[in-house]
């Protein structure tokens, strides 16, 4: 299935984590081609603590063939053993970030997960790199395409394209 994880970083080398987080995300991922992989997009801290340091933030679509809470369990583990830990407050500086976005047309609402993700079509640091890997993808419980929710947001969230790749080049 079409699945989508968001990564994000605000601690130490932002970079290299989203990079690391990718390489192990690649791992996951069960397609012939390649997954999909946006540009990374250096954002402001949503509700965080004042002086909190910029995000980096990208988006990949893998294929995944398991069910969502096996891709929860795994991204869980790959932040844990990249040093996030598990316990935290609401919107801590982490080193490494990742939510499941999307898998596939599933709508699931459990204690554990949510897919869709639930604040996806009101987060800009999400909709722009997604809306590069995906811009006519309508998510389940949605009628508006990734572009078109983007470009409806009315916040003044600052969301900058950076020349970085979660790929060496």
């Amino acid at each position: 299935m079409r699945t989508g994880i968001g990564l994000g970083s605000n601690v130490g080398d932002r970079l290299a984590y989203l990079r690391e987080g990718f390489r192990r995300i690649r791992s996951l991922h069960t397609g012939v081609g390649p997954p999909l992989v946006s540009s990374i997009f250096e954002t402001s801290p949503i509700d965080c603590a004042p002086g909190t340091n910029s995000y980096l933030n990208a988006t990949v679509e893998i294929q995944f063939e398991r069910p969502a809470i096996a891709l929860l369990d795994a991204l869980l583990r790959i932040e844990r053993e990249m040093g996030r830990p598990s316990k935290r407050p609401r919107n801590a500086p982490r080193t490494i970030d990742l939510d499941v976005l999307y898998v596939g047309n599933l709508i699931l609402n459990n204690p554990e997960i949510i897919i869709p993700h639930p604040r996806l079509p009101q987060r800009r640091f999400v909709l722009a790199p997604l809306s590069e890997i995906a811009p006519e993808l309508v998510l389940p419980g949605q009628t508006k395409t990734i572009r078109t929710l983007l470009e409806n947001l009315t916040d003044n969230e600052r969301v900058l394209r950076t020349e970085a790749q979660l790929e060496d080049r």
